[in-house]
């Protein structure tokens, strides 16, 4: 079985005894057919909603640093990024080898360090060694560059709402129901079963429970960062 719009769509109509929508039907769906779409798309923002850290919207992201510019915007599509993942690639073109760069607080950047940003001078140009979170949702990379590097690090998707009858979730195909249990407790309240709206909730609340289990929770070890003389 494919797994897509339409079939989570399908899985739906299946459910309710509804006339399942094709290819050909699907875009021209309207009342409850069209309502079905909605109910798909706002399970799937509830569940990407529920963690910051979904292991499905994680994204790696190569930034191309341009010489002299020490800002950059986050990717359009960026719920959280993690810091501690910046590293520059290795590039013997450039004689540089891979750098992990340290995160540093905006507030000790502007500190120490905003010169950079507004002395464009060569001579306070090199090989980044730090990043930066603003507030305004920009990534400082510290010193200037001197160079284009490549810097590579990590981030989560907020995600995104299915449009195409052939749209794919994120979200892996075995977990398929939990966004059909989510988008049935949006019917049920659309048709006024508000028992069966209830305990569709419940399976979906059972669902979001299970998924937080096996991908959320976890115990990380402990790393002894001391240095050793």
């Amino acid at each position: 079985m494919a797994y897509n719009y339409l079939s989570l769509v399908n899985d739906i109509n299946r459910r309710l005894n509804e006339v399942e929508l094709t290819t050909g039907t699907f875009v021209k769906g309207v009342g409850f057919y069209s309502f079905a779409k909605d109910a798909v798309n706002a399970s799937i923002r509830h569940i990407n909603q529920e963690e910051f850290e979904w292991p499905w919207n994680h994204v790696e992201e190569t930034e191309v640093l341009l010489p002299g510019v020490v800002r950059y915007s986050y990717p359009y599509d960026a719920k959280t990024i993690n810091f501690n993942t910046f590293r520059i690639k290795h590039n013997a073109t450039f004689g540089v080898e891979t750098v992990h760069l340290k995160p540093l607080n905006y507030e000790e950047y502007l500190d120490k360090y905003v010169d950079y940003e507004y002395n464009s001078s060569t001579n306070n140009r090199g090989v980044p060694k730090y990043v930066v979170r603003t507030p305004s949702r920009e990534i400082l990379f510290v010193p200037s560059p001197d160079k284009a590097y490549e810097v590579v690090y990590e981030y989560y998707a907020v995600g995104y709402d299915l449009s195409n009858y052939s749209d794919v979730p994120r979200l892996p195909e075995q977990y398929r129901h939990v966004i059909v249990d989510g988008a049935m407790f949006y019917l049920h309240q659309f048709r006024g079963d508000y028992q069966a709206s209830a305990l569709a909730e419940q399976k979906f609340t059972q669902g979001l429970k299970n998924l937080r289990s096996l991908h959320i929770n976890r115990t990380e070890y402990l790393r002894d960062t001391r240095v050793h003389f």
